[in-house]
């Protein structure tokens, strides 16, 4: 009897401890776990957001840039140059001709200089035509002359170049996206003055560059759209030089009456400067010297007379 009371004693109380378990084990499970710290505040989780799509966009961006073909210039980008010394009878007319060239190829003179050495007259020019016309300039500049002295052209690829600035140009164009998005939310959601600044300063860094970048390639467009020819004019030895100009008695007549008018007028100038203002100042210093003079011989003869 005493074994079946101790026995059912036993069992009511592990049945107690397996409830009290499953209930603990309830309870765990309801529990929340507790909160993780805060890194950050809310602008800075927005300005990180904002950093790590930028980095997505840029990405792919380069990704598409790194083989996307140009649009222009047959794709590629060629700055053609051309150097030409050329020997020719006349300096003056091959220069107005080479003007004419250029003006009837689309081009036009950049920088023009004619200068004397000796009794000879030299020049140099520089000249922009298109790039589809360079030949056809070199070969019609060269007819101009009696010899080309020196020829050389010159050609530089700058696809590479303008490709990469264009991907830069398109990264940078995201980024600014982005940060016009993120300021615009920074103002919604916090309106924190040091946050606007901050992202606003960045803004202005990124726009200078696409500026620079911009620069850059409308230079290279320029360049490859247009070729440069430099040419040099020298007079042939052989031809006749520069004559100078004929004997005119008139103008040496005109000039020996200018001549004299003008000394003429500077005669008369000393006159008046002696008259108003020399002779003024002689006579204010001669007074005091002539009375000096005067009192010495009076006093002279005054003490030859005493004795």
């Amino acid at each position: 009897m005493k074994l079946i009371y101790r026995v059912t004693i036993l069992a009511v109380i592990l049945s107690f401890a397996v409830i009290a378990v499953a209930g603990c084990a309830a309870g765990a499970r309801n529990v929340a776990p507790p909160p993780l710290p805060s890194m950050a505040t809310k602008s800075e989780q927005l300005a990180v957001d904002a950093e790590m799509k930028v980095a997505e966009r840029g990405m792919v961006g380069n990704q598409a840039g790194a083989g996307m073909p140009l649009e222009s210039a047959g794709d590629q980008m060629i700055i053609r140059t051309g150097n030409l010394s050329l020997i020719v009878k006349d300096t003056e007319a091959a220069m107005t001709q080479i003007k004419a060239i250029a003006d009837g190829l689309g081009g036009y003179v950049a920088s023009s200089n004619a200068y004397y050495s000796g009794e000879w007259l030299r020049g140099s020019m520089q000249v922009r035509v298109p790039a589809s016309q360079f030949d056809s300039a070199l070969d019609q500049f060269k007819a101009l002359a009696t010899r080309v002295q020196n020829q050389n052209t010159g050609a530089q690829d700058v696809t590479e170049e303008y490709t990469d600035l264009s991907a830069r140009l398109r990264n940078l164009e995201a980024t600014e996206t982005e940060l016009l998005e993120l300021l615009a939310t920074v103002r919604q959601r916090t309106g924190k003055a040091e946050d606007i600044l901050a992202i606003y300063r960045e803004i202005t860094n990124i726009r200078q560059q696409i500026e620079q970048l911009k620069g850059r390639m409308q230079y290279l467009e320029r360049m490859t759209a247009l070729a440069t020819i430099d040419i040099e004019l020298i007079p042939d030895q052989l031809g006749k030089p520069v004559t100078q100009p004929a004997w005119q008695p008139g103008v040496t007549l005109r000039n020996a009456w200018r001549a004299l008018v003008q000394a003429f007028q500077f005669i008369v100038e000393a006159i008046i400067w002696f008259v108003v203002f020399v002779l003024p100042i002689l006579i204010a210093i001669a007074i005091p010297i002539v009375l000096a003079i005067w009192l010495i011989r009076t006093l002279v003869r005054r003490r030859k007379r005493a004795k």
